[in-house]
């Protein structure tokens, strides 16, 4: 899904005059702290020609550790649609960054992988395999399902892969989408093996699936991956299908994942359906492997 205000650049670079600015250290429920609220606001609102029929929300600040520079998420609400971003401002009100504040004094792969729950999750591939790629996707997202192609054709090349499914349905754009979920959640739960028939039937049908029709069809790629319908139908109204569903979006969010498809390999981030990127960062991965083992 493409991001709302991808219009925003994305910077990776905080200005010098940002860094070591005067200022109180805390922030929250002071004067100072609602008028930069209603700045960023103000700015953000001009920058990008956002209308009062646009929500825009600025968070509390909180600080980052860099003197002279505070974090906020900004929550962007565009009729169903919504967005959430993570935004840095200076003290001062002079400069709004956004993108990624990396702290390189911690090993962030390793805090990926420990943050992603791989529990009671489909998997496919090499279950002792020393690349694991995890992807959180959603059945009704057309470049999810270019993905889907990428990952058929890598997979076999790939021996050292484990591919791990996560739910991520948005449904402000996608009306099916949860019950897709909620399919596959139920597939998995009756036979593993079923839920990657089951995968592979949404997308490569995905055009002939609408909200009016997902619930028949469901049932019906079920059939066809020998699930026996009347439990998977029982399934899908259960509440424990729908909380599996929920947990796997809670991670999402902790992972911060904002659009679907988003991959982690081995803790590395891969956003969007590129497949030389994914074929790097495997070959890169091998290439580790390699390398520590002489």
């Amino acid at each position: 899904m493409k991001k709302l205000w991808l219009q925003i650049a994305r910077a990776t670079l905080i200005l010098s005059s940002t860094i070591g600015l005067c200022g109180s250290s805390v922030l929250a429920q002071s004067p100072s702290s609602a008028e930069l609220k209603h700045k960023v606001d103000v700015y953000l609102r001009n920058m990008f020609a956002f209308g009062p029929d646009v929500k825009l929300v600025v968070g509390d600040f909180k600080e980052t550790g860099i003197p002279g520079l505070l974090e906020t998420d900004i929550a962007l609400t565009i009729g169903e649609n919504k967005e959430n971003a993570k935004m840095w401002v200076s003290k001062d009100g002079k400069f709004l960054l956004r993108g990624e504040l990396n702290d390189m004094s911690k090993d962030a792969l390793a805090e990926n992988r420990s943050k992603l729950d791989l529990k009671n999750a489909p998997a496919a591939g090499n279950p002792n395999g020393s690349i694991t790629v995890v992807e959180f996707a959603d059945f009704e997202c057309p470049v999810c399902r270019n993905l889907h192609e990428a990952i058929r054709g890598l997979l076999p090349k790939y021996p050292q892969v484990r591919l791990v499914f996560k739910d991520f349905p948005i449904e402000q754009i996608h009306p099916w989408a949860r019950t897709a979920a909620l399919a596959g959640r139920c597939a998995y739960e009756q036979d593993p093996k079923a839920f990657w028939k089951l995968y592979d039937s949404l997308y490569d049908n995905q055009d002939l699936i609408s909200a009016a029709n997902a619930w028949d069809k469901v049932v019906d790629y079920a059939g066809q991956a020998g699930l026996k319908t009347d439990a998977f139908k029982a399934c899908m109204t259960s509440p424990e299908a729908a909380a599996a569903v929920e947990a796997s979006i809670a991670n999402a969010k902790l992972m911060e994942v904002g659009s679907t498809p988003t991959l982690f390999v081995n803790g590395r981030r891969i956003v969007g359906a590129d497949p030389h990127q994914l074929e790097q960062f495997l070959q890169y991965e091998i290439q580790q492997t390699s390398a520590k083992k002489n």
